[in-house]
């Protein structure tokens, strides 16, 4: 029988491994700058805190979960996503008593069992940024400058700022009302889950992809004509914030994000270059999301980044390469490839990317596969060149040979290398 990986679920090759690196490196230095500490949580928790926090009524809980029971019969969960996570960890943890203002970073695979597509698997990867304690836009800026200075950085262009707000517990009752009395006069025309939605949680119609129901909720009330006073303040500073750090958004007023905990500001990053699965990383603002879950009264705002998805965009503007050794060390014999193996130990420790044969094949074979790993020097060692205590340095885009002393080799090569 041969084994395959579970569908849904992607091996990572070492050829495919830099631009996840390049990422995680580029992400850390940046987050560091922005001030951001970052926190490791376990891949599971108890199912509770995602029902809670996530949604009953969100496909994510209704359908997505990957759950098992313990011998007590309690609910355990395979993270669908980090926030909920990190928020415990924040209260049960006491974070808040270091620092008012505690700024948070999460890098990770997370579950889902939806249908595998294009960016989209049952094991995906997040990186995930929340600040804690501030309940102004400033923050809600910060955060946006930070994850728009990322993809800068990685060189991805043709970006789109969606920004909403969803108003608050205050302001965003008139518009669910609003909203559903529009929706039950369609009914008809929207599909089961939407038809669904609309009694349960209204919201969740404007994340439908099927396209009758985007046709209907074209029509349907703004809730950015139901917001009250502060969380039209907030939007409207937020948008200055934004145009201060020279950043262009679109207001999108349909733009909801798939969990319930989001209070005011909401945002997506798109791209037209990935199909349907257009968003590359979104967020918003959980206020309540805290307290909700135990801890004290503190607003706060995240958002993710879709790692395959940003991994696609990166691979489009540079093509992944198998990075190649700076040498290849050719030993012709037992008694040169032992001292072979010593000296690539020595260079490799120096730092160097040297590779040698494991087995005792002909110097044609080993130049084949010098070759195919596309080390631009070779050193080439048999019985002659240990007599005679020089061995053979050979370009392999010239072609040309030149002897160098065995005698302190690692030291002269590490010369030629750097």
């Amino acid at each position: 029988m041969e084994f395959t990986a579970i569908k849904g679920f992607k091996d990572i090759l070492p050829v495919e491994i830099d631009p996840w690196q390049r990422l995680d490196a580029c992400a850390r230095g940046i987050f560091d700058a922005f001030g951001f500490r970052e926190i490791k949580p376990p891949a599971m928790e108890w199912t509770e805190l995602f029902s809670r926090s996530i949604g009953e009524d969100t496909d994510i809980v209704s359908k997505e979960m990957y759950t098992i029971r313990d011998s007590k019969g309690r609910g355990m969960t395979l993270r669908p996503e980090a926030t909920a996570s990190v928020v415990r960890a924040y209260i049960q943890n006491r974070l808040y008593q270091d620092n008012p203002v505690q700024k948070l970073f999460v890098t990770g695979p997370m579950f889902r069992h939806e249908n595998p597509q294009k960016g989209r698997f049952r094991q995906f990867h997040q990186i995930d940024a929340e600040i804690f304690g501030d309940p102004g836009p400033r923050s809600d800026a910060d955060l946006i400058v930070m994850l728009l200075h990322l993809f800068d950085a990685l060189s991805i262009s043709d970006l789109s700022l969606q920004l909403n707000s969803l108003g608050c517990p205050d302001c965003r009752p008139g518009f669910r009302e609003a909203l559903r009395d529009y929706l039950d006069s369609r009914s008809e025309g929207l599909c089961e889950d939407c038809t669904r939605r609309a009694r349960t949680n209204p919201l969740r119609v404007f994340d439908c992809k099927a396209a009758a129901c985007q046709g209907l909720v074209a029509e349907a009330p703004s809730v950015l004509d139901h917001l009250c006073g502060d969380c039209r303040a907030h939007f409207d500073a937020l948008q200055g914030l934004l145009g201060d750090a020279g950043l262009t958004c679109t207001v999108n007023p349909r733009l909801v994000r798939g969990l319930d905990y989001y209070t005011r500001t909401a945002f997506e990053i798109q791209t037209e270059r990935l199909g349907a699965q257009n968003a590359v990383a979104g967020g918003g603002r959980y206020d309540g999301l805290v307290k909700q879950l135990g801890g004290p009264d503190h607003p706060a705002i995240g958002f993710a980044i879709g790692v395959e998805r940003l991994i696609a965009l990166m691979n489009e503007v540079r093509k992944p390469e198998q990075p190649a050794p700076s040498l290849f060390v050719a030993a012709l014999g037992e008694q040169a490839a032992r001292k072979a193996f010593a000296w690539v130990t020595a260079l490799r420790k120096a730092g160097h990317r040297v590779e040698t044969d494991y087995a005792a094949r002909s110097l044609k074979s080993q130049m084949k596969r010098a070759d195919r790993l596309g080390a631009p020097k070779v050193l080439i060692v048999g019985e002659n060149e240990l007599a005679s205590g020089k061995g053979l340095l050979r370009d392999m885009e010239t072609k040309a040979q030149e002897e160098i002393p065995l005698d302190g080799l690692v030291q002269r090569i590490g010369d030629v290398l750097a």
